[in-house]
């Protein structure tokens, strides 16, 4: 197991010095979701909503989060992001029932990776949704939230073995 890197000799938390770490090309591709009742799916789906078209502006909001992680998670580096893209995919699941996934692919070329922008970005996407459809029925579920791969870095690439 590898140790805690954002701590100081105290104990105290602190953002890792990254400058003596290579420029490398870096991408996370994290996944997240949300089951929706069908009237949502078909307000959506047929761009009904009151507030606009749901999924232009859940991916507008992945994209501003995945810039701006650096600002919200307190130990994230700002780094300069090269690609962010969302792709969004319907699946019934039960009577009634619809998951929306979305997967948030995000590339830099940097010394400190990306994965914290890719799970920034779907997290946001789906709280967009929620935001957006809560008018309709607030009984959404939103998750999991999880990272699907990430590639570069001195601690190599990662890809989840199974769909969550």
């Amino acid at each position: 197991m590898a140790e805690f890197t954002h701590f100081n000799e105290e104990g105290r938390a602190k953002m890792v010095d990254v400058s003596d770490k290579p420029e490398t090309a870096r991408t996370a591709l994290a996944q997240s979701s949300i089951t929706v009742s069908e009237e949502i799916y078909q307000k959506i789906t047929n761009q009904e909503m009151k507030k606009g078209d749901v999924l232009a502006v859940a991916q507008v909001a992945a994209v501003m989060a995945a810039k701006k992680t650096w600002d919200i998670i307190p130990m994230c580096h700002p780094i300069p992001l090269t690609g962010v893209n969302v792709s969004f995919s319907w699946e019934p699941v039960e009577e009634n029932q619809y998951l929306l996934e979305f997967a948030v692919s995000v590339k830099t070329k940097g010394s400190t990776g990306v994965e914290m922008e890719a799970l920034t970005a779907a997290s946001v996407c789906a709280l967009t949704v929620y935001d957006m459809c809560k008018a309709v029925d607030k009984g959404m579920i939103i998750g999991p939230t999880y990272l699907v791969e990430k590639t570069g870095g001195k601690n190599g690439d990662f890809k989840r073995a199974e769909k969550i």
